[in-house]
């Protein structure tokens, strides 16, 4: 069996919101590979939570984080609902990346990348692990320290750290 290769890549996600752990997977996979596509998943409700910021701001925060990087010269970044695999086909996207932080991460994503390979089989997943250090970072994570009025410089470009402080009253 002969495989094509892959240059166009979707690297899915909610990012609610970007991380430097988000934007790092970005980076490297604008390394790899000649196109990347950012899909956005509108994602209405995960884990039984709502997501804080809209699909919109989302797209925006990325675009914006993304903007003057020269190493993401060749990202495209989109909203969308509906399947991954749908997507990919609709976009020309041969693989889906994916970052993995720990063994919980690689659980859930072989559930996905499986699901995935039944509903598209011509559809690759890729794994990227995480960088040493941003390995402990998490939305959720962000999420919670900007709540509580901690500072999340570390862990979030200025452009997410601002819309942080706006929606939780620390602007």
């Amino acid at each position: 069996m002969e495989l094509d290769r892959v240059s166009h890549v979707c690297v899915p996600g909610t990012f609610d919101p970007v991380t430097y752990g988000h934007l790092d997977v970005i980076r490297r996979s604008c390394h790899l590979f000649d196109r990347v596509t950012v899909a956005v998943a509108a994602s209405y409700s995960k884990n039984g939570t709502g997501r804080v910021f809209s699909l919109d701001e989302r797209v925006a925060m990325i675009r914006e984080a993304v903007a003057d990087d020269p190493d993401c010269s060749n990202v495209e970044v989109m909203g969308f609902e509906g399947l991954l695999v749908d997507l990919c086909h609709s976009i020309g996207a041969g693989a889906v990346v994916k970052g993995l932080r720990a063994m919980t991460d690689f659980e859930y994503e072989l559930q996905q990348a499986d699901l995935n390979n039944l509903m598209a089989p011509d559809i690759e997943s890729v794994y990227v692990m995480g960088s040493r250090e941003y390995g402990y970072i998490s939305s959720s994570i962000v999420r919670e320290l900007a709540a509580l009025g901690r500072d999340v410089s570390f862990l979030v470009p200025r452009c997410v750290e601002e819309r942080l402080a706006a929606r939780f009253g620390r602007a």
